[in-house]
């Protein structure tokens, strides 16, 4: 790639270069320019239609707020996502669970605890230590 910007940069040095290419190749070489830069200028309109597209919906819009009588501020308000019901809050613990006199507690999701997966291996219930 760094050849290419060389010889882009420099008339003498692509004249250079071309000289140790056939007439064909220079030809299929010159096509193959030709139709990069018909591709590179169809991907160039068409990111720049869309660039119209979106700032005629924009000014729609903002022309339909203004004739609403919100502000900007109050729409970005109002059509935020709402947070999830139980993001960032903390779940009361179901099972509670007394060994040598330290109390455990669990709220019954996630991978159970080793005290309790101990507990409830030995043939006990969840039941017996589900906080009522």
């Amino acid at each position: 790639m760094s050849l290419l910007l060389e010889l882009a940069g420099n008339k003498a040095k692509a004249r250079a270069a071309a000289k140790e290419l056939t007439v064909a190749q220079l030809e299929n070489l010159i096509a193959g320019f030709n139709n990069a830069l018909e591709k590179l200028k169809e991907e160039e309109a068409a990111l720049q239609a869309e660039k119209a597209q979106k700032s005629a919906l924009a000014e729609e819009i903002a022309t339909l707020i203004a004739k609403s009588g919100l502000t900007m501020e109050e729409v970005s308000l109002l059509s935020a996502p709402k947070a999830g019901a139980m993001k960032g809050k903390t779940v009361e613990p179901k099972y509670r669970l007394v060994v040598d006199g330290q109390t455990y507690e669990w709220t019954g999701r996630g991978r159970t605890p080793k005290v309790f997966q101990e507990y409830f291996n030995s043939g006990k219930s969840r039941e017996s230590v589900e906080i009522k």
